[in-house]
């Protein structure tokens, strides 16, 4: 028997399945153009807890562009959350889509499941947004992505 095997239960793999034949559409390319910083009308198409390629407790959101140039087109925002501030930078995010929820770090579990919530909230409430991608160059001149949500559309 496969090692892999551990993998069937892990990923889910009829959607692994659709990426595959959304990537060989899109001639084969995985990856998604470089998107300018910029303001951008995004669905959120993704919102989870997960974990970094290092193991840490990450969120991450996948951002669908809705119109202009870069329609279909992907921007991504990744946050490891070990750190206070990390955690802080997070909180303000998920407050600014515009849910019902009570946004407060208690413990990894909790925060996972309030992710969850706010992520069925946006689906359920069909909610988009403008989005002020944008860049931080700090003090050492390493350059960080910034996300802000500008404006809520409602259905």
């Amino acid at each position: 028997m496969s090692n892999w095997t551990k993998f069937d239960k892990e990923f889910d793999n009829e959607a692994l399945r659709d990426e595959v034949k959304e990537a060989a559409e899109n001639g084969g390319r995985g990856d998604y153009p470089d998107i300018p910083t910029g303001e951008y009308e995004v669905s959120i198409e993704k919102l989870e807890a997960t974990s970094s390629k290092k193991g840490d407790p990450m969120v991450t959101v996948w951002f669908n562009i809705l119109d202009g140039e870069y329609e279909g087109s992907k921007i991504f925002m990744n946050q490891v959350i070990t750190k206070g501030f990390q955690i802080h930078t997070v909180n303000e995010f998920l407050r600014s889509l515009g849910t019902k929820n009570e946004v407060e770090f208690e413990t990894y579990s909790q925060y996972e499941k309030l992710i969850d919530d706010i992520f069925d909230d946006i689906d359920a409430d069909g909610l988009e947004y403008l989005l002020d991608y944008g860049e931080y160059k700090n003090k050492r001149g390493n350059v960080y992505p910034t996300f802000k949500i500008k404006e809520i559309f409602e259905d």
